[in-house]
């Protein structure tokens, strides 16, 4: 081995043990340093980490805690659930939610059955269109789900509603408040609305009819159902808690017999009291204009719909006395002719006194009609009578309706077209049954007379309202409200004609079939998981942290 390579080895080996003494003095420089410091316990570092896992458990469902209750609290007075649905079931109408904001008292809502009953009613309904090989569903959850809209809203007001459900089979005693303030009776299904010792009863059927399927498109297997329950249930709250609710003499009988045919018009006469005064604040009673009394102050107006038969010179003295009111004035009344009867010499008579006249023949208008040409089209010829209409696009229609002449004025009478054919129209003899189609023009369907009589600074108004076709109160014109402007523009006028608050027709809903929405059991499982079993999960799994990390 060279020199070179020697030393080269030798500085090699010199550098290893270097570097390996250097090692040591490290290796013991640090032993000596772990000896010297202090030493932490391990008891104390898991009770520092248990305390802070504790901490952020208990935190944790602190929060959850808090958000439930606030959630809770807030759901009371704003909408928290959002309705998906297309046709917006789950939601009330702006009329509804006027009225509960305007609210001033509490109302009580009394379901005649339990809530689960509705879920019972919709399965029950399903079955039955199955039966008949029509895919349905028939979604009765709407009623409850609403309920707890109008006792939301109203607590967005000075008022409440308070809905409960109870089953009057097992606690019959519930609804015996209210025998003394009504005097049908009290079934079970049917809903109970109260306040102010007013009570409303929304009977059994009532309810089921609350959601109905056009007969047409049962036919085709894909039924189009439509929803009218939101106008029952306010039309219920706003009559109990209306101070302004108007009494109405609804002349009905002459010495016990019946005033019209019941056969021809009778659908439309209960139409014209249940769907559109009754509802609407006004407080309709059976009246015999033979044998019964027009007692001051008991009555603000009287209706008098399609007499068959002429009326005798005193019962026309009575209604004339009724509407005089010994000067005072203040009362109303609504005549409606029939299509079959003319030349009733005291009634016309009457009429005349008022300046108006019925006369014998039926509008037509072969352009401006639906279904057929006496189903004519009405224009608003007076606006300030009608007021303000939701949805000004509507037809208003007047089957087989009669023409109505304002005649010359005296000093006393005020009187005005209020609605009336447009200028293609043309009339039919109602004797003869001939037609003057070559004489067309604008015919007066529906007006108003008013005498008035002034002392000093008050001016004291009777009315007398002529409404020429009688069909147009029929059920199909005032409920479709969505189709028709029948219901808004004759609440419109006779609400103006009595001087009662303004109100609208509530509307109905049309149900889509095609939609995304959890049924009343499916709601209630979504909300058990939300309320509950989310933070029992988040509770398990902090105390799983908790306990793992005091074991370590």
């Amino acid at each position: 081995m060279s020199k070179k390579d020697l030393k080269k080895n030798q500085a090699e080996e010199t550098a290893e043990k270097t570097a390996s003494d250097a090692a040591e003095a490290v290796s013991e420089a640090a032993s000596a340093v772990k000896e010297k410091a202090p030493k932490v316990k391990t008891g104390m570092k898991k009770f520092k980490y248990g305390t802070m896992s504790l901490i952020v458990v208990a935190l944790v469902l602190a929060i959850v805690i808090v958000i439930n209750l606030m959630s809770s609290m807030i759901s009371k007075r704003y909408p928290i659930k959002f309705d998906l649905t297309p046709d917006k079931r789950y939601e009330l109408s702006d009329e509804s939610i006027n009225v509960l904001k305007n609210l001033s008292g509490d109302v009580d809502v009394t379901v005649t059955m339990e809530k689960e009953m509705f879920e019972s009613l919709a399965n029950y309904y399903k079955q039955m269109y199955a039966q008949y090989g029509i895919n349905a569903d028939v979604p009765y959850d709407m009623i409850p789900n609403l309920l707890e809209k109008y006792s939301m809203y109203a607590e967005q007001g000075k008022g409440s509603v308070n809905v409960k459900y109870v089953d009057i089979d097992k606690d019959p005693d519930v609804v015996a408040k209210y025998k003394q303030y009504y005097n049908g009776d009290i079934e079970g299904g049917s809903i109970v609305v109260y306040s102010n010792e007013k009570v409303k009863v929304i009977s059994g059927t009532d309810v089921r009819n609350m959601i109905q399927a056009d007969q047409a498109s049962l036919q085709s297997g894909t039924p189009n159902f439509v929803f009218a329950g939101e106008s029952a249930l306010t039309s219920a709250i706003r009559n109990v808690t209306d101070s302004n609710a108007m009494k109405v003499a609804f002349i009905n009988q002459l010495n016990g017999q019946p005033i019209y045919n019941e056969n021809e018009y009778g659908a439309a006469v209960t139409s014209l009291r249940d769907s559109l005064l009754e509802k609407n604040g006004y407080d309709c009673e059976d009246f015999d204009i033979g044998t019964d009394e027009f007692k001051d102050g008991d009555y603000d107006m009287a209706v008098l719909a399609v007499p068959s038969y002429d009326l005798a010179e005193n019962v026309i003295t009575k209604l004339s006395d009724f509407l005089y009111n010994e000067g005072k004035y203040g009362k109303n009344l609504i005549y409606i002719p029939s299509i079959y009867t003319s030349n009733l010499t005291n009634l016309d008579a009457f009429l005349e006194d008022w300046s108006l006249k019925v006369e014998n023949n039926v509008i037509v208008d072969d352009k401006n009609a639906m279904m057929r040409a006496d189903y004519i089209m009405l224009n608003i010829t007076d606006d300030a009578s009608i007021g303000d209409l939701p949805n000004k696009s509507l037809p208003i229609i007047a089957p087989a309706s009669r023409e109505v002449t304002i005649l010359s004025k005296n000093n006393e009478d005020v009187t005005k077209s209020v609605l009336s054919s447009s200028d293609n129209s043309f009339v039919r003899d109602l004797l003869s049954n001939q037609a003057d189609m070559d004489n067309r023009a604008s015919h007066t369907i529906v007006a108003l007379s008013t005498k008035e009589h002034a002392e000093q600074f008050d001016t004291f108004k009777s009315n007398v309202l002529v409404i020429g076709s009688a069909l147009m109160t029929d059920e199909t014109f005032l409920a479709q409200t969505n189709t028709y402007n029948n219901a808004n523009a004759l609440l419109g006028v006779v609400n103006n004609m009595t001087g009662k608050a303004a109100g609208t027709v509530i509307p109905e809903k049309s149900l889509q079939q095609a939609y995304i929405a959890p049924t009343q059991g499916q709601a209630k499982a979504i909300r058990i998981v939300v309320q509950w079993i989310i933070p029992a999960a988040v509770a398990i799994i902090g105390a799983f942290v908790l306990l793992r990390r005091r074991n370590k």
